[in-house]
C-alpha cells in the first residue's frame, strides 16, 4: 500500500510490516517501539526480530542488519505519479499520548504542479490551551471554543488523507497527534506511506546550517505569512517539499522507494542529537529527529 488509509488495530506482525511501509527499521526500533519491548538489548532484540520475520517473504534482512519490505511488498510507483498530503497540526502540547489535543489542522496536497490547501479548520480541544501556547500559535480558548471537535472532522480530514502519502515538517510530531485524535474519535489507525521534510532537507539541501522550517524559508526565500498557524506552515511545507523532490530528482530519485533510501539514510554516522520538542518563537531551530 503507498496512500494513506485508516484501519482497525490488528496483529503484532502488521503494526511491524506498517511501521516498515516507512522504511528500513532496526530490530531495536522494532522492539522497543513496535513491540513494546524497552530496554532489551540489542542481542534480544536481534533474536526477536528474526523469529517474527525471518520466514516472512514479504520482509529482509538488510546488510546492515535493518529490516525492510522487499520491493515487490513496497510497492515503488514514480514519485510523479504519487499525490502528497501535507499536513500541520497546531496543539495544546507535545504529548500526544498523554492528553495534549489538536486545536487546529490543514492538508495540503501536492500533485505535480498543484499546491493548494483542501483542508484546514480550527479544532475545539476539549481542554484549555495554555497561555504559553497561545502566545506562540495566536490561537486563544476563545477562538476554538465554538470549533468543531475531532470526531466531527473526522470523516472529511480522512477524505483529505486518503491514497495520499502524508509528509510533515517534524512528521511523527504531526503523525502521532492525528493517529491519536483518529484512534479516540473512530478507533482507527493510520497506516501508509510517511515522509518528514526535516530529515529529508537534512539529507538534501547542503550549505544549511539548521534545518528547522524558518530557516529553510530563508534558505530558499520562501515566504510565510501565517507562522505557527496550520495553513501557513502547510502550504510553506508544500513549497519546500517540491524543492526537496528537485533536489531528491538530481540525485537519482525515480520512486517513492528511491526518496525513502534518502531519507533513511544516515547523515552524521555514529552521532547523535537530542533536542526539545517544544513549539519556540520562529528562529532558526531545527526540528528534533528522534521525534519524527
Amino acid at each position: 500500500m503507498i496512500g494513506l488509509s485508516a484501519h482497525p488495530d490488528s496483529t503484532l506482525l502488521e503494526r511491524v510490516l506498517a511501521q516498515l511501509r516507512l522504511g528500513p527499521r532496526s530490530p531495536s526500533t522494532l522492539c522497543h517501539q513496535v513491540l513494546g519491548l524497552m530496554g532489551a538489548p540489542p542481542a534480544i532484540c536481534d533474536r526477536v526480530a528474526i523469529a517474527l520475520l525471518a520466514a516472512d517473504p514479504r520482509v529482509r534482512q538488510q546488510a546492515d542488519g535493518w529490516w525492510a519490505l522487499v520491493p515487490e511488498a513496497q510497492g515503488s510507483p514514480l514519485l510523479d505519479d504519487c499525490a502528497f498530503a501535507v499536513v500541520d497540526v497546531e496543539t495544546t502540547g507535545v504529548r500526544a499520548g498523554a492528553g495534549d489535543r489538536i486545536t487546529e489542522i490543514a492538508v495540503a496536497v501536492v500533485h505535480g504542479e498543484r499546491r493548494e490547501i483542501i483542508f484546514e479548520s480550527l479544532v475545539n480541544p476539549e481542554r484549555p490551551i495554555p497561555r504559553a501556547i497561545c502566545a506562540i500559535t495566536n490561537i486563544t480558548n476563545d477562538m476554538v471554543r465554538d470549533a468543531p471537535r475531532f470526531s466531527d472532522l473526522a470523516e472529511r480530514l480522512l477524505a483529505a488523507l486518503a491514497g495520499r502519502v502524508f509528509v510533515a515538517h517534524n512528521a511523527r510530531f504531526d503523525w502521532n497527534f492525528v493517529s491519536a485524535e483518529l484512534r479516540r474519535s473512530r478507533d482507527l489507525a493510520l497506516d501508509g506511506s510517511r515522509f518528514c521534510t526535516v530529515r529529508l532537507a537534512r539529507r538534501l539541501v547542503k550549505g544549511v546550517r539548521s534545518c528547522g522550517l524558518d530557516n529553510l524559508c530563508r534558505f530558499f526565500g520562501f515566504v510565510n505569512g501565517a507562522r505557527h498557524r496550520a495553513g501557513g506552515d502547510a502550504l510553506v511545507t508544500a513549497e519546500l517539499l517540491c524543492r526537496l523532490l528537485a533536489l531528491a530528482r538530481e540525485e537519482g530519485a525515480r520512486t517513492l522507494q528511491d526518496l525513502t533510501v534518502i531519507e533513511t539514510r544516515r547523515s552524521h554516522p555514529g552521532r547523535r542529537r537530542r533536542r526539545r520538542a517544544m513549539p519556540t518563537e520562529p528562529r532558526a531551530d531545527s526540528c528534533p529527529e528522534e521525534l519524527m
